[in-house]
C-alpha cells in the first residue's frame, strides 16, 4: 500500500512578510524516498494581498442566513470567505492562495483583478457612472462595434442587458415577434436562466418552480457520454423535426441551445447536431439561438464562440458571464432586419449599455486579443484535458472526461457501466481538494461532474498542480 508522506511548508500567509513562496519551497524541497508521495504544492505567485480588516466567515454566514434569501446555498462544509483575487488565484480571510478552477462560474475570463480591466473601470467611474441610453455616450457605442467585429454574417446589432438570463428572455420574445410564432424547442438538460421566460426553455427540474411555462418543447439531448444516440448528432437531431411535425401547427419561432451546456454539466452536443437542427428549424420558419453565455469569450480555446465548433451560424447570440470578466453586462446580437421587430414598441433597459459596464466589456476585448487569452485556453485546456484523462485510466470512478479548451468536465460514477452518478464522492473530493488549495465547481442534474471553467490566464503549471491534487484526492478515496 502506498505511504503517504505528509510535508508541509509554513503556509503561505506567513511568507509574504519575508521571502516570496517560490524560494521557501525550493528551499523545503527534500529528495522523495521509494513509495514517498509529497502534497502538491501550489505554484509560486509573486503577489501577496493586503491584510483582512473584515468581519470573518461565521459572521458573514450569521448574516447570510438572517438577511439573504433562504434559498441561497453555498459549497463546502466549512464555507470559504473569499476576500480578494488576483488572476487566476483567490484569497480566504487568512491570507491563504487558492487557485480558482471555477472562474466564478465561467465569468472570470481575464484574471481576477486584471489591470486593465480595473483601469477602465475605475476611469469611467471617475468620469460618468450611468446616465442613461437616451443621450449619447462613446463607451457603449465603442464597445457594440467592437463586439459586432467578433460575430460571422450580419450579427452586428447588439441589445445590452444586465444577465444572461435577461439576454435569453429578449432573445426568445425577439424570435416570437419575428416568426409570429410562440412555440420555441429547447434541449432537455438545458438551462438558459430563472425568469418566466427562459425558466421554460430550462429543462432540468432542479431548476424549475411550479409556475406557468408555456410554449416551449424540449428535444432529446444530444449528449455523447449518457445519450441514447451517443455521439451522432444527426440521430438525435431527427427528434427536433418529429417535434415540429407533431407537437406544432408545423412552424415554430425558434431553437435555443448552447454548444456545450455549462450547468448541465460541460456536455458538448454531438458532432454535426446543430447543422441538422439548424435546418429543421428555418425551414419550419423559426430563427436559432446560440446561447453562448458560458461557452462565449475564447472559453473553447479552438474558437471564439461555442456554436463555431459546429460550422453554424445563428440568427441570434446571446452571451454574458465572461463579457464583462464579473461586471453585471449581458448582450443580444442579432442582424439589422431581425432587429426590426422591437421598433413596433418602446423596448428600453435602464442599465443596459451603462458606461461602466461597457467600458469593462471593451476592456476585456482588448486583453483577450493582447494577450492571447483564446490560444492559450486552446494549448493549456488541450494539455489540461490530457492530463485529466489520464486520471481516468487510473481511476474508475472517473467515468467521463469532456469538453474543450478551458470549460472542461469530470463525471464521477460509482460504476461504469451503468454510469451510477457519485453524488456524495463527488462532494467529498470538492471539499478535500478545496482544503488542498483547488477550487472547483459542480454541475449536471445529479451534481456529480466536476466543473473545470478557471479564468484564461491558467497556465500549465496550475494545470499540473490541478489535476496533481485531484490525483492525490482520488488516490485517497
Amino acid at each position: 500500500m502506498q505511504r503517504f508522506i505528509f510535508r508541509r511548508v509554513l503556509p503561505e500567509r506567513y511568507l509574504c512578510s519575508h521571502r516570496l513562496f517560490s524560494q521557501l519551497a525550493q528551499e523545503a524541497a527534500i529528495p522523495l524516498q521509494e513509495n514517498e508521495v509529497v502534497i502538491p504544492k501550489i505554484p509560486a505567485f509573486d503577489y501577496c494581498p493586503p491584510p483582512y480588516m473584515g468581519p470573518p466567515a461565521a459572521e458573514i454566514l450569521r448574516k447570510r442566513k438572517e438577511y439573504l434569501s433562504p434559498s441561497m446555498f453555498h459549497f463546502y462544509k466549512k464555507p470559504l470567505n473569499v476576500v480578494g483575487g488576483k488572476m487566476q488565484y483567490l484569497y480566504d480571510e487568512s491570507g491563504r492562495r487558492y487557485l480558482d478552477a471555477f472562474g466564478g462560474i465561467a465569468t472570470v475570463c481575464c484574471g481576477h483583478c486584471h489591470p486593465s480591466v480595473v483601469e477602465a473601470i475605475v476611469n469611467q467611474t471617475n468620469q460618468l457612472q450611468h446616465s442613461t441610453i437616451l443621450y449619447l455616450n462613446h463607451a457603449v457605442a465603442d464597445f457594440a462595434e467592437a463586439l459586432a467585429s467578433k460575430l460571422p454574417g450580419d450579427l452586428k446589432v447588439v441589445f445590452f442587458t444586465n444577465s444572461g438570463t435577461e439576454a435569453n428572455e429578449l432573445a426568445m420574445m425577439i424570435a416570437r415577434l419575428y416568426s409570429g410564432c410562440q412555440d420555441i424547442i429547447s434541449l432537455r438538460n438545458a438551462y438558459h436562466g430563472n425568469a418566466a421566460g427562459t425558466m421554460g426553455a430550462t429543462a432540468q427540474s432542479n431548476w424549475k418552480f411550479n409556475v406557468v411555462q408555456s410554449g416551449v418543447h424540449h428535444a432529446l439531448n444530444p449528449d455523447p457520454y449518457r445519450g441514447v444516440f451517443g455521439s451522432d448528432g444527426e440521430k438525435y437531431a431527427r427528434d427536433v423535426q418529429d417535434l415540429i411535425d407533431f407537437g406544432t401547427s408545423g412552424r415554430v419561432a425558434g431553437f435555443i441551445g448552447e454548444a456545450i451546456q455549462g450547468v448541465g454539466g460541460i456536455i458538448e452536443l454531438a458532432p454535426g447536431y446543430l447543422p441538422a437542427v439548424y435546418d429543421s428549424i428555418k425551414k419550419a420558419g423559426g430563427l436559432c439561438i446560440a446561447d453562448e453565455v458560458q461557452a462565449g469569450f475564447a472559453r473553447t480555446g479552438s474558437h471564439f464562440w461555442g456554436f463555431e465548433v459546429q460550422g453554424v451560424v445563428p440568427d441570434i447570440v446571446t452571451m454574458a458571464k465572461g463579457i464583462g470578466n464579473g461586471i453585471p453586462l449581458g448582450a443580444v446580437v442579432t442582424t439589422p432586419e431581425i432587429a426590426e421587430v422591437l421598433t413596433r414598441r418602446s423596448y428600453f433597459n435602464t442599465f443596459g449599455g451603462n458606461p461602466v459596464c461597457t467600458a469593462a466589456g471593451l476592456a476585456v476585448l482588448r486583453v483577450i486579443e493582447k494577450e492571447n487569452l483564446q490560444k492559450n485556453a486552446f494549448v493549456v485546456g488541450s494539455y489540461l484535458k490530457e492530463r485529466l484523462s489520464s486520471l481516468k485510466n487510473k481511476y474508475e470512478i472517473i467515468g467521463d472526461v469532456r469538453g474543450r479548451g478551458l470549460m472542461l468536465g469530470v463525471e464521477l460514477v460509482t460504476d461504469r457501466k451503468l454510469k451510477t452518478p457519485a453524488k456524495e464522492e463527488t462532494l467529498h473530493a470538492m471539499d478535500q481538494m478545496k482544503e488542498m488549495g483547488v477550487l472547483i465547481g459542480k454541475g449536471g442534474f445529479y451534481g456529480n461532474v466536476f466543473r473545470i471553467t478557471p479564468p484564461l490566464c491558467f497556465n500549465k503549471e496550475d494545470a499540473d498542480f490541478l489535476v496533481d491534487v485531484m490525483d492525490y484526492t482520488m488516490a485517497k478515496m
